[in-house]
């Protein structure tokens, strides 16, 4: 019997069920996604990258900047903190907080307000949450719960919550890259929104970050004579790295373009599948593909958790 035609009717079989699941089936589910308004926002996310940046972009992709540094923040789940608010039955809670081992639950509750919560437990599983939390509304408080972000990545500061498709719907090509020999870029232009910073970087990377193994950048500057006056533009360098009295390192508008592209790469919009935590009073400067603006979360304006209640805003599992 001549088992040709079934042998070629299932590696053909093979082949479609392959092109149907990692193709066609991933192309409906993502392949039409648009942007769109978060809840709380009043634009959609995200939005076209500016002009200089988007040329930016372009100057990323041909220095091969995606062979050491990724553009993806992983995340491996969520803790839970339990806060305390305000109360209308002091001496309920107090007898609650003594049950759930607080003994200082007296100085809890009289600090507690909208705008100064007081934790009750931290880091502690989404179970255990909800129980304390029953625990102190059936004794007449107000005791909101908010989730945390944790992971590698968002304990390095990589960014505020994980990366998902709708991060990268007006990348093109998209550098999530795959590997890490410098640091993820996700959220580089909150952690460093200065443009100094950036040209130094480019320029010779050992001038802030001593150590760093990146390579320098040198053919994106130029080096000439101070005319009349000094350029705008011109590196500000500490001695051991500036060049010869009467000269000075300018860069080149490839450089400021790629500056730009650095400074708009930001994720700061909390969405419905990847949910972040953060103050009401801290705004989020930008977002991913918006340009760098004032206020921009660095190290010491980093956003902290706001509360955010479970029954609306707890991330899906």
């Amino acid at each position: 019997m001549n088992y040709g035609s079934v042998i070629f009717l299932g590696v053909f079989a093979t082949f479609v069920a392959s092109w149907w699941g990692m193709i066609f089936a991933p192309q409906l589910q993502l392949g039409s996604q648009q942007p769109k308004v978060p809840e709380g926002a009043s634009m959609a996310y995200p939005t076209l990258r500016p002009g200089v940046a988007a040329q930016g972009h372009k100057v990323y992709v041909a220095a091969g900047c995606v062979q050491c540094h990724s553009q993806q923040v992983r995340q491996q789940g969520y803790v839970f903190d339990v806060l305390l608010t305000g109360t209308t039955n002091q001496q309920g809670t107090a007898k609650a907080l003594y049950a759930l081992g607080i003994k200082d639950g007296t100085q809890l509750i009289s600090s507690a307000t909208d705008t100064t919560p007081q934790p009750v437990r931290k880091n502690i599983s989404q179970a255990e949450a909800n129980r304390i939390q029953k625990t102190l509304t059936d004794s007449g408080a107000t005791a909101p719960m908010l989730f945390i972000p944790i992971g590698a990545d968002i304990q390095r500061g990589w960014g505020f919550r994980q990366s998902v498709a709708q991060d990268y719907l007006y990348e093109n090509p998209v550098q999530i890259g795959n590997s890490r020999l410098g640091p993820d870029l996700t959220n580089i232009g909150a952690r460093q929104p200065d443009a100094q910073w950036h040209l130094r970087h480019l320029y010779n990377p050992r001038i802030d970050i001593k150590g760093s193994t990146m390579p320098a950048y040198q053919y994106f500057f130029e080096k000439r004579k101070i005319g009349k006056t000094p350029s705008p533009d011109a590196l500000k360098l500490p001695p051991e790295f500036a060049p010869a009295a009467g000269y000075e390192i300018v860069p080149k508008p490839e450089t400021l373009r790629l500056v730009a592209y650095l400074q708009s790469l930001r994720t700061m919009t909390p969405l419905f599948e990847a949910p972040m935590t953060q103050l009401p009073q801290v705004k989020p400067a930008g977002d991913t593909n918006a340009p760098a603006g004032t206020n921009a979360p660095t190290a010491t304006n980093a956003p902290t958790p706001k509360t955010n209640s479970p029954s609306t805003n707890t991330p899906a599992k």
